[in-house]
Order: structure tokens, then sequence, then C-alpha cells
């Protein structure tokens, strides 16, 4: 079955953004290309059950197993080791991308305490939107009574966008609460 987001953004976003960014070619309208969930573990990356529950979360979260990272040199200062675990990622695409974006916009971006939206500055050069969630807990996925520690999650959103402007129009289009004060 088809997401709901994909047939919207076929049906209805490509014709917004192409008269808002004022595009003749349906082709050249910004798009989201996947979606990249990081949880960075620290010193609970060495605890094989710790990184274990993170794994489960994260699981759970995406719908889609992660990969354990590691790291790629050592650094004394942080306590690093080349080729220990770092942490936990995935990486959405297609249909588990449009689903997740549902559940992040409609459920659990509403349950963050003292929420007062998305900053705009989260906008690389390359035109991606990334954004980070200091519980990981918001998710109605993952049971607040079996999470042993709660845990922060990195959100890299990539579009296939020309402009700082193209990424904020898509992302607005699909109902991210971006906060449009200057803090």
């Amino acid at each position: 079955m088809t997401p709901r987001l994909k047939i919207a953004y076929d049906k209805e976003i490509i014709n917004k953004l192409m008269s808002k960014l004022s595009v003749k070619n349906k082709h050249q309208v910004p798009k989201i290309e996947k979606i990249i969930l990081n949880m960075g573990l620290g010193e609970d990356a060495s605890d094989g059950k710790k990184l274990k529950a993170c794994v489960d979360d994260l699981a759970l979260i995406a719908g889609q197993r992660p990969i354990i990272t590691k790291f790629k040199k050592s650094i004394s200062n942080f306590k690093t080791r080349k080729g220990s675990n770092a942490g936990a990622k995935v990486t959405l695409r297609s249909d588990k991308m449009y689903e997740f974006i549902d559940r992040l916009v409609n459920i659990a971006l509403p349950r963050i305490k003292d929420f007062r939206g998305l900053s705009l500055k989260g906008v690389d050069n390359s035109y991606n939107y990334s954004f980070g969630i200091k519980e990981h807990i918001v998710f109605p996925e993952v049971n607040f009574d079996k999470v042993d520690k709660i845990r922060g999650l990195d959100i890299t959103i990539v579009t296939k966008s020309k402009s700082k402007e193209g990424t904020i129009e898509l992302l607005r289009e699909f109902n991210f609460p971006l906060n449009s004060k200057k803090n």
C-alpha cells in the first residue's frame, strides 16, 4: 500500500512547489531522497547490553534494522579507539521514508515538551536539513517502561534541492513545524 504522504506529494505538493518556486519542469521540484537516523552512544557503546537496547529502539522507530557504526580513528581526548563501536544508524528510502515523515510530523514532534518549532538554521550547504531530538521516547513505538536510558537522536533529511528556499518550502509542504522567528 502506498503511503499517504507519497500520494499527496505526487498529486498536490509538486504542483504547489512548481508555482511557489516558479519552476517549469516537475523534475526540477525539490524532492526528499532519503532520511538518515543516527544515535550516538558515547561511553555506552562499549557495553553490549546498552548497544543492543539502542539498536532495538532505533529498529522500532525506523521500522528496519540499523547498522552499528565504528570510530574511524583513535582520539585520546575523547577516549575512542579505532574500530570500536560509536553508535547506530539507519537510512530510510521510498515508502518507509514517507511513513516515517508522517509519524514524525504528526505524532512525535507534537509530543516534545516545550516544543516551539524546528529552526531554519538546520539547512546545510548541500541543502539538506538536519535536526536533533533530545528524547527518543517521543516516538510511540518505543515502550517507555522498557527504556533503560533516554537518548538523543539525530535526523538528517537529504533533499534534491537547488536552493535553501526550495528545501524550506518542501519541508513546509510536508507540514514540518518550522519556526520562522529569529532566535
